[in-house]
């Protein structure tokens, strides 16, 4: 028995290719993908075929944002059968380590990640996944927005990583697919200030409609000082002390990177969400120092997808409304070429299997 698949070859180039369909292991469930949806790693590694220290060396099959219906299961599994709708957490740890043991598995050095070289991800037909990384959904919850809980437990962990609470002011840099679900995981979590920086006048409308109470854009003033206008009445700093209480870099660029520390007031936190191109980023670490704001980073998430299941049934979230464009598994690389060029027209673009 065969499946399709789309494989990334090289810069670009991505194939329609027949695979044999896996059986699941006794722990596993085979999964028959319904959605897909596009992230920016899967952009990065269709332009460039890496991120960071991540390369793809051999033909690759991508996407981790992933739901479908269970085809098959293996002999040892007790809590799904076959026809429940399910959504995929991308990464299985390896459960024994250090980190696994204290509940830190995204820091698990022997994790298997959908999607990440040599990891084949989820823009298949098929998929074989273990049993304990896959979450039945309910009924009312669309196999569309079930494959996005992957970015909302992004957000989830960023929000936790935070320590907000009732009342907290953020700004949030970049009003991508992270940066929506940022302000909607924020929201949920009691945040009443809610600040969204970009560029695209597109993504900032998105973002006012999830819920954000503030949209700047970078083209058009000094940010830094239109957040501190915003938040001196909430907190009574002023000048330079004057900031939120928590800021969110998603964008994954150099300045939003440096923005993100500068905008939050002297003892807040800077959580450091997107990947920069660049891993060297020039930062002023003496003021930063001097004014204790807490930089924490961020590398997937732990322990998030049942928080963000809860969050999407009960409505407090809307990630079907994230859906700005849809393409067939075949064309796949139409689906990565569009994500990459047309950022001013899309938000999340999904793969229909």
């Amino acid at each position: 028995m065969v499946m399709q698949t789309a494989v990334l070859h090289g810069i670009r180039d991505v194939r329609l290719e027949s695979r044999a369909i896996p059986v699941p292991a006794a722990h596993e469930v085979l999964v028959k993908i319904a959605r897909v949806g596009v992230c920016g790693s899967d952009v990065h590694y269709y332009t460039d075929m890496h991120i960071g220290q991540y390369v793809v060396n051999a033909p690759m099959i991508l996407g981790h944002e992933s739901a479908g219906v269970v085809a098959a299961v293996g002999s040892s599994v007790k809590h799904l059968q076959v026809g429940d709708r399910v959504s995929l957490e991308p990464g299985v740890c390896c459960r024994t380590c250090y980190h696994c043991k204290r509940g830190r598995y995204n820091l698990c050095p022997n994790i298997v990640f959908m999607a990440t070289p040599p990891v084949d991800g989820a823009f298949a037909e098929y998929v074989a996944w273990a049993e304990d990384f896959v979450f039945k959904i309910p009924d009312h919850v669309s196999l569309e927005a079930a494959a996005l809980l992957e970015p909302l437990s992004v957000a989830v962990w960023a929000v936790q990583r935070s320590g907000i609470g009732m009342g907290a002011s953020i700004a949030i840099f970049g009003g991508g697919a992270i940066g929506c679900t940022v302000v909607q995981a924020a929201k949920a979590a009691g945040a009443t200030t809610i600040i969204v920086v970009d560029l695209e006048p597109f993504r900032l409308e998105f973002a006012k409609e999830f819920g954000a109470t503030h949209t700047i854009n970078a083209r058009e003033g000094n940010v830094l000082e239109q957040i501190r206008a915003i938040t001196t009445p909430l907190n009574g700093l002023t000048g330079s002390s004057a900031g939120v209480d928590a800021a969110f870099e998603t964008a994954g660029a150099l300045i939003t990177c440096r923005q993100t520390i500068e905008a939050v007031h002297s003892g807040g936190v800077a959580v450091l969400v997107g990947l920069p191109p660049d891993p060297m980023v020039s930062l002023d670490i003496v003021a930063a120092a001097s004014r204790e704001v807490d930089i924490r980073g961020q590398f997937r998430y732990a322990n998030c997808y049942p928080a963000a299941l809860a969050l999407l049934s009960s409505g407090k979230v809307n990630l079907d409304k994230m859906i700005t464009k849809r393409y067939a598994l075949s064309e796949a690389g139409a689906a990565l070429e569009f994500a990459d060029t047309q950022k001013k027209q899309s938000l999340k673009v999904m793969i229909e299997v």
